[in-house]
């Protein structure tokens, strides 16, 4: 028997190594499906961070005038700009590719049949377009 550190098992002429090739950190960055798998879980971060601004916008409206002026001036900072397109662009990210996934996620059958993925994303897509046209509606009257 061969003597090995503690972390590695003892090997024996019967029991030979098993090859496993070394995996770069940035393996994701290979493959476009990988690619957008990884963003769409990093796009989570972004949707936590724009609830958490609407949050600290609605604590700020209920503390006054002043305050939710102070808010909203913070937020015309350059720094807060950037970070609000970048939010803005993850969370369509994440939307669109949720609504894709959907007919993954929902197998509807009708009569034996699967519904096309059509069908099930397109009023996914309308409601979205629809209640964001509603809270448009209502900001810029």
């Amino acid at each position: 028997m061969s003597t090995a550190s503690s972390h590695t098992p003892n090997y024996t002429p019967w029991h030979p190594r098993w090859y496993r090739p070394r995996v770069s950190t940035w393996w994701w960055l290979g493959s476009w499906r990988y690619l957008k798998f990884i963003l769409r879980e990093i796009s989570s971060i972004f949707v936590a961070l724009a609830v958490g601004m609407t949050l600290l916008q609605i604590a700020a409206l209920r503390r006054g005038p002043e305050a939710y002026e102070r808010f909203q001036h913070t937020l015309r900072s350059p720094f807060a700009t950037i970070v609000g397109f970048i939010t803005l662009g993850f969370v369509l990210f994440h939307s669109i590719t949720w609504f894709n996934l959907a007919p993954h996620a929902l197998a509807v059958r009708v009569r034996g049949k699967r519904v096309p993925a059509l069908a099930i994303s397109l009023p996914h897509y309308l409601a979205w377009i629809a209640v964001s046209g509603a809270i448009a509606w209502l900001v810029m009257r």
